[in-house]
């Protein structure tokens, strides 16, 4: 019998691996003493031991809607600066339905959706196709190939598993036919560097899969051994369609206060126009260029190398306290 505590497969898919924490310690010591402290429970003594001048965060952490705010907090706890948005932004954009439901009342367009705690609560107007999701996860976690559902019985029982396995509640999203972007951002207002758009392109998929960048098409069906040449970078999109969508990143960079750098997620709805599904102030920035990851993808699309993209990071992060 199957333990009903057993944590879900893809638990630890968010957390950074040894060579990305490699890779962003020897970024940074082109210029700077970096000591090295781990997201646990000495965290906090350890940051108060050594107050760093600053702390470059990528902690995902494990656990909670507010995970990814932890380590943010205790900085501004004991008045360390700190690359990256802050817990509250990171805290709302984990939440998928609260980040957006701020872009709908600012009018930024993002698909129809509904958050539910259980498939009692599926109603009989609610759009079909659409995309299943748990609420508080990110790397593609719980959005399988079969979270494209197209009928009332296929929604309840991806509605039902998806409750179960990751405790929490679900988003129901409609789903968008067109085509999917993935944009990464650096820098604060005014001055926010727009890095080259990034194309998802589902022909790439293997034959019969969901037109979604699901959990297998990232960490499955794409390998370094036999990498899945799913990424165009630049997109090919003409002029009118890339100004649409810089326009709509920098209005999400605004509204949902990110900071430093972040990627935003797009896709373009039954009349070609774009709409955010989904906001990342923490981007996932595997160091390989045979892997795909499309912040460093993208950087190295307009010109920077890892090294300086994380450099950038800190520049911003300094510029912003004032760190000389």
């Amino acid at each position: 019998m199957e333990d009903e505590d057993e944590p879900p497969p893809d638990l630890l898919a968010e957390c950074d691996s040894d060579e990305t924490i490699l890779a962003v310690q020897t970024a940074l010591e082109e210029r700077f003493a970096v000591i090295p402290i781990e997201s646990d429970e000495y965290a906090c003594s350890l940051l108060q031991q050594h107050k760093p001048d600053l702390v470059f965060n990528i902690a995902e952490r494990l656990f909670g809607p507010n995970r990814e705010s932890q380590i943010p907090s205790l900085c501004e706890y004991l008045h360390l600066p700190y690359t990256g948005s802050d817990p509250l932004t990171l805290g709302i954009c984990l939440d998928k339905s609260r980040a957006k439901e701020i872009l709908s009342y600012y009018q930024i367009p993002t698909p129809a959706f509904r958050t539910l705690e259980n498939a009692l609560e599926i109603s009989d107007n609610m759009p079909l196709p659409a995309i299943v999701k748990p609420l508080y996860e990110g790397s593609s976690k719980g959005i399988k190939d079969n979270c494209l559902v197209r009928t009332r019985d296929e929604l309840s029982a991806r509605v039902t598993e998806l409750c179960k396995t990751y405790d929490q509640p679900v988003i129901v999203e409609a789903f968008l036919p067109g085509r999917e972007f993935t944009v990464g951002a650096l820098g604060n207002p005014p001055h926010i560097e727009i890095l080259p758009v990034v194309e998802i392109d589902h022909s790439r998929l293997p034959a019969g899969a969901a037109p979604i960048y699901s959990y297998e098409a990232k960490w499955i069906w794409d390998t370094r051994e036999n990498p899945l040449k799913i990424f165009q970078c630049p997109a090919l999109i003409d002029r009118d369609l890339r100004l649409k969508i810089e326009t709509l990143i920098q209005r999400v960079y605004r509204v949902l206060r990110l900071r430093d750098w972040a990627r935003i997620d797009l896709r373009l709805d039954d009349l070609g126009e774009p709409q955010v599904i989904e906001v990342n102030p923490l981007p996932g920035i595997l160091p390989n260029p045979d892997d795909n990851s499309c912040l460093p993808k993208a950087a190295r699309a307009a010109g920077y190398s890892y090294n300086q993209l994380i450099q950038r990071v800190v520049d911003e992060a300094a510029a912003r306290y004032g760190i000389g």
